[in-house]
């Protein structure tokens, strides 16, 4: 089966196969990786150093023979004192081999090909050259690289040499992993100096082309190998430049070296269509939902409302066949429980209104009885703080209103059998808790705040102010967390806190005066819409069924997800 018929036929493999980036959340297709066209980038690198991209040709010269010209090449070289004289690498014995080769190719070692770590002799220190940073060494299979340009002298001491056609290796992780290598071409008058994290092999003849080295380097068995061999501690660790210049390296004739690169150019140009075309499909499908429930949240009567769900019901399972689409959907359900637009409004409840002045009453008889402290007078609501119109019996009131937030700092470490709770055990965006541990097993040594069970934490740091809980237990939390009293339906107010209402005003807060945390001055004066107390559980309670639907509708993603990036990589696996 040739290349092309492996990518055409298995289109649906390369294209779904997609995960989710680990801080990602709701929004664009940037936070998705495309892990089947990667795995097809992948599967052409291996197929290219292992002989199968391209078929032989039995008229060209094996590589036999292209090795004892180099050899010859380097004699010369060294005959005129152009490179200097490298310790001659044993022969690649059949134990070290990684696989079989064509007839035509054979093993050898990079430092037998090549001067590693080469210096640049130049006479005239004040001509220009090309001084390249880590960041400027790209991670794509052709190995772009950007340049800066410097005097020699100012670059000639304290960094790696190389010059156009040297092969450069990121040696130092996570560079090494992320594939960042390179071939070095267009630099100022041919020369350059730049990072020390790279170890570098320039060729002794043009006929080992260097872009084939490079897709060796960019390999993943290269790369698999690489990685086990890297020495150092964690965060320093680095390829040892004798895994570079002496791991066995497949050489094939001088001619394929060339068919080779070409193919994999063109190829990787077919995958770069392939993800262009994956990205528009998946934007403009985001898009698409996106505006669909936006009608939902923009209805300005129950008619308007009820038109846009059944144009979207008619079409639910060609719109909601992703996770990100689940959790827009799951997101605009909250928003139109929040407005007052999820449950049926009823005139005969209490209105809001006199649910606000209980609540003031009942917070001064505590602040009397010294429970609770006074907190700071909140400001007053204009018309313009009222984000939307409310339902009859609604009311916008200060998040503030509705909650004491008191805290209790006690010293962890006399506390290590009891339950600890921090932000990263919270998910981001349910109000569920990921696991269940003691002060012992977090290893929390700070001062922590006691809560206990019925009340509300909610995270105080970015990136995590989408994660609170209700808890049904007594315990400590980190100082990370605001425990706090609600005065109101907890199950209501959670779902408040989660919705985009509210996520929206954290979020202004923290591009405004670029917060490390949120106060509680500014989490007070949030403002928040109030149901009537008869009506907060109803909204809760129907938020809860409707979004379980969404949440099992994601697991079965998820599983068809893993099915299909395991056969991306057996795919891979089984074609090398």
């Amino acid at each position: 089966m040739s290349v092309e018929s492996i990518i055409t036929e298995n289109l649906d493999v390369w294209t779904s196969a997609i995960k989710t980036k680990s801080a990602s959340g709701r929004g664009s297709s940037n936070k998705l990786k495309l892990y089947g066209i990667k795995k097809l980038r992948e599967l052409i690198l291996e197929l290219a150093v292992r002989g199968k991209l391209v078929p032989q040709k039995s008229d060209e010269e094996d590589a036999h023979v292209l090795i004892k010209s180099i050899e010859q090449t380097k004699k010369e070289l060294l005959a005129v004192e152009k490179i200097k004289k490298a310790k001659q690498l044993p022969e690649v014995i059949d134990t070290e081999e990684p696989y079989d080769l064509p007839v035509s190719w054979v093993w050898t070692r990079l430092g037998n090909l090549t001067e590693i770590n080469p210096r640049n002799l130049v006479q005239d220190e004040g001509m220009n050259a090309s001084f390249v940073p880590m960041p400027l060494i790209s991670t794509s299979f052709d190995g772009r690289h950007g340049t800066e340009t410097r005097k020699w002298a100012e670059i000639k001491k304290g960094y790696t040499h190389f010059a156009n056609g040297d092969i450069g290796l990121a040696k130092i992780t996570p560079c090494f992993e992320n594939s960042k290598a390179v071939v070095f071409s267009d630099l100022d008058n041919g020369i350059g100096a730049g990072t020390t994290e790279l170890h570098i092999a320039r060729p002794y003849t043009k006929a080992l082309n260097p872009n084939f080295v490079l897709l060796y380097l960019k390999s993943p068995i290269f790369l698999s190998e690489g990685e086990s061999r890297m020495t150092g501690s964690a965060g320093q660790k680095r390829v040892p430049k004798e895994f570079f210049s002496s791991y066995p390296f497949p050489l094939p004739p001088s001619k394929e070296q060339e068919r080779i690169v070409c193919k994999v150019t063109e190829l990787m140009t077919l995958c770069d269509q392939l993800e262009s075309q994956t990205e528009a499909s998946i934007e403009a499908h985001q898009t698409l939902v996106k505006s669909l429930l936006e009608t939902l949240t923009n209805a300005k009567d129950a008619d308007q409302l009820n038109e846009s769900w059944r144009r979207i019901s008619a079409h639910f399972d060609v719109l909601f066949t992703t996770e990100d689409s689940i959790d827009q959907l799951k997101q605009t359900i909250l928003q139109l429980a929040v407005m007052g637009k999820l449950v049926k409004q009823d005139h005969n409840d209490e209105p809001a209104s006199k649910l606000l002045e209980r609540i003031a009453a009942e917070k001064e008889q505590l602040i009397k009885d010294k429970k609770i402290k006074k907190q700071k007078p909140l400001r007053a609501i204009t018309e313009d703080d009222c984000m939307f119109p409310l339902s009859d019996g609604w009311a916008w009131c200060r998040f503030g209103e509705l909650v004491s937030i008191q805290s209790e700092l006690v010293s962890a470490i006399k506390y290590p059998e009891e339950y600890q709770i921090a932000p990263d055990i919270i998910e981001k965006g349910t109000g569920q808790l990921l696991e269940k541990r003691t002060v012992k097993d977090s290893g929390a040594k700070g001062p922590n705040n006691r809560f206990y069970s019925g009340q509300i934490l909610y995270s105080k740091i970015r990136p995590s102010l989408s994660k609170a809980i209700i808890v049904d237990f007594d315990g400590l939390c980190s100082a990370d967390m605001y425990p706090m009293h609600s005065f109101i339906n907890p199950e209501y107010l959670l779902k408040v806190i989660l919705s985009e209402v509210f996520l929206n005003q954290v979020r202004t807060l923290e591009n405004r005066i670029k917060m490390p945390k949120l106060n509680i001055e500014s989490l007070s004066n949030i403002m928040v819409p109030l149901a009537p107390l008869d009506q907060q559980q109803k909204i809760s309670d129907t938020v809860e069924s409707m979004t379980s639907l969404g949440t099992k509708i994601q697991k079965s993603l998820v599983i068809r997800s893993l099915v299909v990036t395991a056969l991306a990589d057996s795919m891979l696996s089984g074609n090398v």
